[in-house]
């Protein structure tokens, strides 16, 4: 099994905690990050970094070189130019540099309409409508109209409108669900496709000209890297006429009392200087994944989904979010009836060292839909959410199932 010969890259998976091995079930928030990426960053840091783009010296130069390696690797991982990747802090900020730099270039107007849905993680809901109510511009939502929150294509092509913008995840951070982008662009050629790709990236390649996505960003400690970087991919046909998100040194070409001209891209959209260690790693972290294979990590983690599904299923008094068949990929969000989710998730690291989050996932929206559509008693507004990755096993789902029917024992459901 795949994950059998990496294990040991993942020291804290070898840590007891009371009795009980720590059984990691929470990667669809931040990924647990491998020795080897830790080591070469390490070594990044102790011999080469110093400041980037600034200077002829001989770490600047290899920093700089590091970068501009990393890019340049994230831009043929995409299938993208290299002057179409800008490093950002993460999936959030680039969504807000989207919007904002939309907004300021008149590329987004009054009366044009933003089509999103109502499984987005707030990071690419919250931007929409706040600045909606600032500028003027109309927000449409698709409403998942499938089983437990699940969203279906008819469900946007019931939408008779014709947005300026769709702005959807690629891959849902409480249901799993796979989202189809290349259907939900044959139904919006016209449109800008904006991909929330923070969860999809981790377990899939995306070649974003084969598709025709305009942006797509994610965030790289989702996908064993390290945190406060991210990755943001934009047509160069939108960079070129965006205004910038943010002002400051290096993204400026040249500055007087007048008025200001930007450098080239993608360094237009790279204001200040950049959380390079951050960069390095995240080229690191991917090379890491292209030496165990994406095909090999996302079936290996489409096997762990399948198994949980199947030994859920068994469970009485337990619902299970989702689609529920092979668009259903790493993330099990579930409730127990009767049992609020943060007692489930103390009571599963307590007893069995499981780690599962709980919680409404940054996506309050869409609890609203599972409320509307669950069959418990009293719904928490919340879930649990298992997320599975490269470094688990079967094993890690029994002893998730196993402690899940001792607290149903427990708490007499």
């Amino acid at each position: 099994m795949l994950s059998k010969n990496i294990l040991s890259d993942f020291p804290a998976l070898s840590r007891t905690i009371k009795g009980n091995r720590i059984v990691y079930l929470d990667s669809a928030a931040s990924t647990l990050k491998p020795k080897p990426v830790i080591d070469k960053l390490s070594k990044f840091y102790l011999e080469n970094y110093a400041n980037v783009h600034r200077a002829v010296h001989t770490l600047a130069s290899e920093s700089t070189q590091m970068l501009e390696f990393s890019r340049k690797n994230f831009a043929n991982f995409l299938n993208a130019g290299e002057h179409e990747i800008i490093f950002t802090s993460g999936t959030t900020m680039s969504i807000n540099l989207i919007v904002e730099s939309l907004v300021r270039s008149k590329m987004l107007n009054e009366n044009d309409i933003v089509l999103t849905t109502l499984v987005e993680h707030h990071a690419n809901f919250v931007p929409w409508v706040r600045l909606s109510k600032l500028h003027g511009f109309r927000v449409e939502f698709v409403e998942p109209s499938l089983r437990f929150g699940t969203l279906a294509i008819d469900d946007f092509l019931k939408k008779d409108i014709n947005p300026k913008v769709v702005a959807v995840t690629g891959h849902s951070n409480v249901t799993g669900q796979l989202i189809d982008i290349e259907k939900i662009r044959s139904i919006f050629p016209n449109s800008i496709l904006i991909v929330d790709g923070a969860q999809l990236i981790p377990h899939q390649r995306i070649d974003v000209k084969s598709l025709d996505i305009d942006f797509l960003c994610f965030s790289v400690h989702k996908m064993l890297g390290p945190s406060g970087i991210g990755v943001l991919y934009g047509k160069s046909q939108y960079l070129e006429a965006l205004e910038p998100f943010l002002y400051g040194g290096e993204m400026i070409d040249k500055v007087s009392v007048e008025d200001v001209t930007f450098n080239v891209l993608p360094y237009k959209f790279e204001a200040g200087t950049p959380n390079i260690g951050g960069i390095v790693g995240a080229n690191y972290a991917l090379e890491y994944l292209n030496n165990i294979g994406y095909d090999e990590a996302k079936k290996h983690v489409l096997d762990l989904t399948k198994y949980a599904i199947e030994r859920f299923r068994n469970l009485e008094n337990v619902e299970v979010y989702g689609p529920l068949d092979e668009s259903h990929c790493g993330i099990l969000s579930f409730n127990i009836n009767g049992i609020h989710p943060h007692d489930v998730a103390h009571l599963l690291d307590e007893k069995f060292g499981v780690a599962v989050r709980s919680g409404h996932h940054c996506a309050q929206p869409l609890m609203n839909v599972l409320k509307s559509q669950s069959r418990l008693s009293q719904f928490p507004n919340s879930t649990c959410r298992a997320s599975f990755y490269i470094y688990n096993t079967y094993e890690d789902i029994d002893i998730l199932i196993e402690g899940i029917k001792r607290i149903k024992e427990w708490f007499d459901v």
